[in-house]
């Protein structure tokens, strides 16, 4: 029975370790991202944003934390301003 258990924990460790080694805030996705683009195609590409608010047809949206995120503004639910810091 121990070794049932040890065998649990490890492959649930292993699954947290997945998830948090695949974050979508990275220099790789933040590179895809293009003037233009819908709200809808960023959300696809990076997911959910941790933050956004919106104020008179326009979008200001942040995903990830520090010190790694990725800054989008949106107008007319278009990409026309994006950064980034501490990307690897």
């Amino acid at each position: 029975m121990p070794r049932r258990i040890a065998i649990i924990v490890l492959v649930v460790l292993m699954a947290v370790a997945l998830v948090v080694g695949c974050s979508k805030i990275n220099k790789e996705n933040y590179d895809k991202i293009q003037m233009g683009m819908t709200y809808d195609e960023v959300e696809a590409l990076l997911g959910t944003p941790a933050e956004a608010k919106d104020v008179m047809g326009t979008k200001s949206c942040v995903w990830g934390k520090a010190p790694q995120t990725i800054s989008i503004k949106f107008v007319g639910d278009k990409v026309v301003f994006h950064s980034a810091e501490g990307l690897k």
